[in-house]
């Protein structure tokens, strides 16, 4: 399989949601169907089944998580030397030229995306039209809104 790029903090996400799962949740699952297994038949105990139902759930993000670890490429911005180059993993702060307004983003994995923490995705069209490009440029980013003229204000890589 291909590389997922993923910084240290979204790997760090990760592995504490699978310590998590492992060793709190599956546990208690496991006890929740042996205590459903002694009411009675099976069959007709909804108790069991939703406890049935939430192992699936459980496993099954289990094996998501150590998948997406198992084939991440982390990458620590920090280490390296910041040459006003955006990167992976660099933060960016942007004037859109129409508006004045600027705006600063993260570029992460698809995985730790949050556009509500300014983090965006390596794949969107901002994060495509902003890596490679240098301190200073002028940038035209196609959105589904049309296209935008940014000025990239700073990049840093923290």
């Amino acid at each position: 399989m291909n590389k997922v790029p993923m910084t240290v903090v979204g790997a760090e996400q990760l592995r504490k949601e699978l310590d998590i799962l492992k060793f709190d949740r599956r546990p208690k699952i496991t006890e929740a169907i042996a205590a459903a297994r002694e009411l009675g038949d099976l069959k007709e105990n909804a108790e069991y089944h939703a406890a049935r139902e939430e192992q699936g759930i459980c496993e099954a993000r289990i094996r998501d998580i150590e998948g997406k670890l198992s084939n991440a490429q982390i990458i620590d911005v920090t280490k390296m030397t910041n040459n006003g180059r955006i990167i992976f993993g660099a933060t960016v702060t942007i004037l859109n030229l129409d508006t004045d307004a600027e705006v600063t983003y993260r570029i992460v994995g698809d995985d730790e995306a949050n556009i509500k923490e300014n983090l965006i995705s390596v794949n969107s069209p901002i994060a495509r039209g902003l890596v490679g490009k240098n301190l200073g440029d002028e940038v035209n980013i196609t959105t589904p809104a049309g296209v935008t003229a940014y000025e990239v204000v700073e990049v840093q890589y923290i």
